[in-house]
């Protein structure tokens, strides 16, 4: 009967054990896709940003050393991603491929001046960012006018700043979700164990002593949770880009790695945390309520 009963409670243990895990790994697996949403968001918003160009105006009769010079000059600015020379032939085919006519003959000359298109690292590209950049570039004597579209470059950080607003209170509000599952599943399988804390006090272990291994334990458990999440990313990661390739792509490996780390973190401490304070509750609660 002895041995029936004792296999009994094992077997209760392992799942008790089994389900946390399974709860723990799926509430990360939830984080782990919005941490996927919030890092494409902020690689697509750079995109539109870094996409936003502004083109510098040049004299009709600037030499090609100056604009050259100009040119490597604003190149190696760290707010420049990258420039672009644009001489009057080119700007006059590409408006007479945007026109469909041939406008040079009806006005008899070019009136468009050569021009250097200029696209900015994404963090430079507020309209304030824009307007002392704007001012530098005006002390070129050769420069006649810096010509972006300032209501569009507001606009989208504009809603750059909403969309990432709303998905840093959806972030937290998940995050406290997520941190109430778990601390509620741990309770849960603490409360399970609650016998064998009273037994180990009653012998005289220390509190320091009896926490120990559940400590030990749980961190073991939140970083197979972490990794069962990660896995489950990886295999929807495989799925979207197979299937939605020109859609979605996850290249930046190096936030991959730093969201994985974070998961295995997240699992860890909140398991150790949650553990912590469940263990205690039942070293300091009295013997009558360990019955409730």
């Amino acid at each position: 009967m002895k041995k029936s009963e004792t296999g009994f409670s094992k077997t209760k243990l392992r799942s008790s054990y089994l389900t946390l895990v399974v709860s723990v790994s799926l509430v990360l697996f939830l984080l782990g896709i919005l941490g996927l949403v919030l890092i494409n968001a902020r690689e697509l918003s750079d995109y539109f940003r870094e996409s936003l160009s502004f083109s510098v105006m040049l004299d009709d009769g600037a030499k090609e050393a100056d604009i050259r010079m100009l040119q490597k000059d604003l190149d190696a600015k760290p707010y420049v991603k990258s420039t672009e020379y644009v001489s009057k032939e080119e700007a006059a085919t590409k408006m007479q491929e945007d026109l469909g006519e041939d406008f040079i003959n009806f006005l008899g000359d070019n009136p468009l001046p050569p021009s250097i298109d200029v696209y900015l690292v994404s963090n430079f590209t507020h309209p304030d960012s824009v307007a002392k950049i704007e001012k530098y570039i005006l002390e070129y004597p050769f420069v006649k006018e810096v010509y972006y579209q300032e209501s569009l470059l507001f606009l989208i950080n504009e809603n750059v700043r909403k969309i990432s607003l709303f998905l840093l209170v959806i972030s937290s509000f998940l995050f406290l979700i997520a941190l109430t599952i778990i601390n509620n599943t741990i309770r849960l399988a603490i409360y399970s164990k609650r016998f064998l804390i009273r037994t180990m006090q009653l012998v005289g272990a220390t509190r320091s002593f009896i926490r120990k291994p559940f400590i030990l334990q749980s961190a073991f458990h939140g970083l197979i949770a972490a990794l069962i999440a990660l896995t489950l990313i990886m295999g929807l990661l495989y799925m979207i880009e197979k299937e939605f390739f020109m859609v979605f792509t996850f290249e930046s490996t190096r936030l991959l790695i730093l969201l994985g780390t974070v998961l295995i973190i997240i699992g860890i401490i909140i398991n150790i945390v949650s553990t912590y304070f469940s263990v205690n509750r039942y070293l300091s609660i009295s013997e009558d309520k360990l019955y409730y």
